[in-house]
């Protein structure tokens, strides 16, 4: 059955209740009033299955819930746009049947950061001393981390944003850690960039795929609202990012997956595309990076470095047991 939207109403934008999610969903529709003045627009926030869930995500089915439950919701017409993080979005199966990635917005700063205690003199991994205690949620970070600074033990933390904070400071829930990584681009949309200590490279820890990224999906037959979404759609960041997937989607890759993948637009406008994959402890890891012409799909490019990778292993370790 086909879904139409009404004209004479808001754009109902489908997101997470969460702080930062409602933050992406209100800079998707500040840049929609921007480009198209005549357009109201509608928050409609949801709490997910994984936003209540407070044990590991990969034996609820994975970071993929934190977006199932609003494409639900789009594709029965109850919302008209849906606002996610490129992250989120599993790559290893292909979108919901009639959904679109209508729009991705410029990428965000995709470093990752370290975050300290308040007050705490640390400002680098190297000052912790042996056995202090680090916080991530991204089993590629655990990996990177542990490659890098094998002195460190880390532990999974998650929830939103703030709560880990607190438990971070200890203000509540009592210090858990003595350091933490987060994404960059989460922290700045939040105002917290403040609390970051030390930004990892690109180079030094290679991010996910799809980081800093935030997509808009709606109905493929929703033709008004793509012709819409257009305005706000970055070339750049959709060729850089469908490269990624690409690579991601040959690798069967998912939330549990230590797999990163980035790629940048050169200066003479070709495709840069970095792949890596890690054994959950970090003492392995295989990686690939080519550049592709002008003229050529960024999927193409994305599917060459995944096979550079599985010819050098990658398979084995994305499918050996977690330690």
């Amino acid at each position: 059955m086909t879904v139409t939207r009404p004209t004479d109403r808001a754009l109902r934008i489908g997101t997470r209740a969460s702080a930062l999610a409602v933050a992406q969903a209100e800079q998707v529709a500040a840049l929609l009033a921007a480009t198209a003045p005549g357009v109201r627009t509608e928050l409609v926030p949801t709490t997910t299955e994984a936003d209540t869930w407070h044990g590991d995500l990969a034996s609820l089915g994975g970071k993929g819930l934190f977006v199932k439950a609003i494409d639900r919701q789009l594709q029965r017409g109850e919302v008209d746009i849906a606002v996610h993080c490129l992250k989120d979005v599993p790559g290893d199966v292909p979108l919901p049947d009639g959904l679109v990635f209508a729009a991705m917005l410029p990428r965000a700063d995709a470093r990752d950061a370290l975050l300290v205690p308040e007050g705490a003199p640390v400002t680098t991994p190297e000052d912790l001393p042996p056995g202090a205690v680090v916080a991530t949620a991204a089993v590629r970070r655990r990996a990177q981390i542990l490659a890098r600074w094998p002195h460190l033990t880390v532990v999974q933390v998650r929830g939103a944003i703030d709560t880990r904070l607190r438990k971070l400071d200890g203000t509540r829930e009592g210090q858990s850690a003595d350091a933490m990584v987060l994404g960059r681009a989460g922290l700045e949309r939040l105002g917290l960039a403040d609390r970051i200590v030390r930004d990892f490279g690109v180079d030094e820890m290679p991010p996910a795929v799809g980081a800093g990224v935030l997509v808009v999906e709606c109905r493929r037959d929703d033709r008004p609202t793509r012709d819409l979404l257009r305005a706000v759609d970055d070339p750049a960041t959709r060729a850089e990012a469908t490269a990624e997937r690409s690579l991601l989607y040959g690798l069967r890759g998912h939330c549990n997956s230590p797999i990163a993948g980035y790629c940048v637009t050169t200066a003479d406008g070709r495709l840069d595309l970095r792949g890596m994959v890690f054994s959950r402890d970090g003492s392995t890891v295989v990686h690939a990076r080519a550049r592709g012409a002008m003229s050529e799909d960024p999927a193409k490019l994305g599917s060459r470095v995944c096979a550079d990778l599985l010819r050098q292993g990658a398979r084995d370790l994305i499918d050996s047991p977690g330690q």
